[in-house]
């Protein structure tokens, strides 16, 4: 996907053509609920957080400065959107934010969207780590976005997203291992 491509759709929605937030809805959805998933834990979860997030840009209309790529902005307001969108639920529900993990059973969406029988392996591996780890892993290697953008969608240094991604890297090569699979990238 063009980097360039999201805040194109942006500027035209802004200018009035209501197309381009289709268009971008289009082209960003999938990757937004995935980067949920990890950290609500639950697909419907991370699929309605989805469309609150992009509710949100369609009516504020958020400004986009261009400080970072579209898709860090991007995901950084899907981010924020499902952390008070948790804590709102652990407040009203009387189960902890940590328990809805196990609400939804996410793996026939996974090998829908995750065809490739290694890449639903690593996904598998992936939900047992932490959630930090899963959502540096995730903004770094699926949605191939630079430290420093994941630095800004998780609100933390470059510092601690070097040792975050470190730590996680060890862990999840550590957890594959035990499976007997090894994954190139890592």
């Amino acid at each position: 996907m063009d980097k360039d491509k999201g805040e194109l759709y942006y500027r035209r929605y802004l200018e009035g053509d209501d197309t381009a937030l289709v268009d971008m809805i289009c082209d960003y959805k999938d990757g937004v609920i995935l980067y949920l998933c990890g950290i609500t834990g639950s697909y419907s979860l991370a699929e309605e957080f989805m469309e609150d997030a992009f509710f949100k840009i369609a009516a504020k209309k958020p400004r986009f400065y261009g400080k970072s790529s579209f898709k860090t902005w991007l995901f950084t307001i899907a981010r924020n959107v499902a952390v008070d969108g948790m804590r709102k639920l652990s407040r009203i529900s009387d189960r902890s934010a940590e328990e809805y993990d196990k609400i939804a059973d996410e793996r026939s969406i996974e090998k829908e969207y995750l065809r490739e029988e290694q890449k639903i392996s690593l996904h598998r591996a992936m939900e047992t780590l932490n959630p930090d780890y899963r959502q540096v892993l995730y903004l770094t290697y699926f949605e191939e976005l630079s430290n420093s953008e994941a630095a800004r969608v998780m609100k933390k240094s470059c510092r601690q997203i070097e040792n975050l991604l470190y730590r996680a890297k060890q862990a999840l090569r550590s957890k594959l291992e035990k499976e007997g699979f090894e994954y190139e990238r890592l």
